[in-house]
């Protein structure tokens, strides 16, 4: 389903967020981004600048401590 995934596991706040910025950089409106990431702060920091950009998030879950946001990128 994902065009890319970015794996921030380990990588402690901002870093995830940081990360998952400079990949939607680099990609193309439409495609889809899955990040994984085990900071808890990505599950409100990810969600928060996703609702002020042009990114959509598809998806939000938590797995024993990992975080997967599935992410399509906007224009």
């Amino acid at each position: 389903m994902a065009d890319r995934v970015l794996d921030a596991s380990g990588l402690r706040c901002p870093m995830p967020l940081l990360k998952t910025k400079l990949e939607l950089n680099g990609m193309a409106p439409g495609e889809v981004l899955e990040v994984l990431a085990t900071d808890s702060g990505s599950s409100r920091d990810i969600p928060a600048w996703l609702n002020l950009s042009s990114h959509s998030l598809i998806s939000q879950s938590e797995n024993h401590g990992t975080w997967r946001f599935v992410i399509k990128c906007g224009g």
